[in-house]
């Protein structure tokens, strides 16, 4: 039996949403598919399966998670880990442009995983 889980947004110390900016500046189309997929995420939690998400394997990346949404040829990825077994924290979205994932992209994640550890979030 899957897992509810709690979806909350990574918030930074001056209180800014990044992830809910990035998704509400989605075109409507490909907002309601990403909110649906975070409805999926919010139900199954690591049960959700590819190709919707995706644990990254790696030392660099221990604990990083990707939502994986596409629709057409528009691809996007949000980022999240579970800092409890039933929360979800959404750290970093970005539109995906290439077949690998840009450093910047993944450094962005890191970097707020390690903040949100730090503050307690």
């Amino acid at each position: 039996m899957p897992m509810k889980c709690k979806v909350d947004y990574y918030r930074t110390a001056r209180g800014e949403i990044p992830v809910k900016d990035f998704i509400d500046e989605l075109p409507p189309k490909l907002k309601a598919k990403n909110m649906r997929e975070l409805m999926m995420l919010a139900e199954f939690g690591t049960d959700l399966p590819q190709p919707y998400a995706k644990r990254l394997h790696g030392k660099d990346v221990a604990g990083l998670w990707e939502l994986r949404v596409k629709l057409s040829s528009d691809i996007t990825r949000v980022f999240y880990f579970f800092p409890i077994a039933d929360r979800v924290l959404l750290l970093h979205g970005f539109a995906k442009k290439s077949d690998e994932t840009p450093k910047i992209e993944l450094e962005t994640a890191k970097r707020r995983m390690k903040d949100a550890i730090e503050r307690g979030l």
